[in-house]
């Protein structure tokens, strides 16, 4: 993805526009999310950093969604366009993140054994995403490739080439559909909300298990310590992520994507709260929800 944003930095370059492209490193291990930026403009550009609320976003593994240090999912907007790399429809997306804003799909190859031998991905959604914004030329994108490709040989350079221009051809009746969003005004800024993990003694964080078998009339819920909590004017409805993953199956969702958690049976394993990707589940020790209750009867 590194290399990806340089291909389109580069093309946005050869179109005579400003160009930032920059990568952002999470932990140095293999399998570790990456992505990267492309500031694009006519004018020079005095902004740095991350981009917060970005116009397109482009997802090359669509197992990153559900991941919040992908960070995939922040700072969109209903203009926001997002392509993502896989083998379920558009539709299907739509639905399981309830976004405002169009997503696109950008056909997954086939399955390969070793997920690092896909097929050159990042220069299929570089050429996806140079076709989206509408300024990119197929000339200036095979250029953009070759420049940055250089040393790898005519040989992979020509099949990135042709990889790049395929995913191009396949966004043609979305050409333009990415343009430049409204600027956001700093007077309106608000600091963000942090997600307290206290560490309590283990005389009280212990489980208590009172009985075996895994029944409904079982309250597994007892052997919670922490207890996830929903802020629901943070959630954005997506109605998949936390009841997906919820191992117990603790987390339901009504008609209009909002989720309920059964506390009956809550182990409080808190996947929930590490999958949530708008960070609307928080947690609070269990004593202090039980005396929460307690002064609300």
């Amino acid at each position: 993805m590194k290399t990806a944003s340089r291909v389109l930095g580069s093309a946005f370059f050869l179109e005579g526009f400003e160009v930032q492209d920059a990568p952002r490193y999470g932990a140095e291990r293999r399998g570790a999310p990456i992505f990267a930026y492309v500031r694009a403009f006519r004018q020079p550009i005095n902004e740095r950093g991350i981009i917060r609320h970005p116009d397109l976003v482009t997802v090359a593994d669509d197992s990153l969604v559900s991941v919040p240090a992908a960070g995939v999912l922040q700072g969109l907007s209903g203009h926001t366009v997002m392509l993502i790399n896989s083998h379920d429809a558009a539709e299907v997306w739509k639905k399981r993140l309830n976004l405002a804003g169009p997503v696109l799909i950008l056909p997954a190859s086939e399955e390969v054994d070793d997920r690092a031998d896909l097929p050159f991905v990042g220069t299929a959604c570089a050429g996806a995403a140079a076709r989206l914004v509408g300024v990119i030329s197929r000339d200036a994108l095979a250029d953009a490739i070759r420049t940055e490709l250089e040393p790898l040989g005519s040989g992979l350079v020509d099949k990135n080439i042709q990889t790049a221009l395929h995913a191009y051809d396949l966004m043609a009746t979305h050409a333009g559909s990415v343009t430049e969003g409204a600027q956001i005004s700093a007077r309106n800024y608000e600091k963000p909300e942090w997600i307290a993990m206290p560490f309590e003694e283990a005389d009280m964080a212990a489980p208590s298990i009172h009985a075996a078998a895994t029944s409904v009339e079982v309250k597994t819920g007892l052997w919670r310590t922490m207890r996830p909590i929903i802020d629901h004017t943070r959630c954005n409805r997506c109605w998949w992520v936390c009841s997906t993953f919820c191992p117990d199956g603790a987390i339901s969702v009504d008609a209009q994507g909002t989720p309920d958690i059964d506390y009956d049976h809550c182990k409080g394993c808190l996947i929930c709260v590490a999958k949530c990707p708008p960070h609307a589940i928080e947690v609070i020790p269990e004593h202090m929800a039980q005396a929460e209750e307690k002064l609300a009867t």
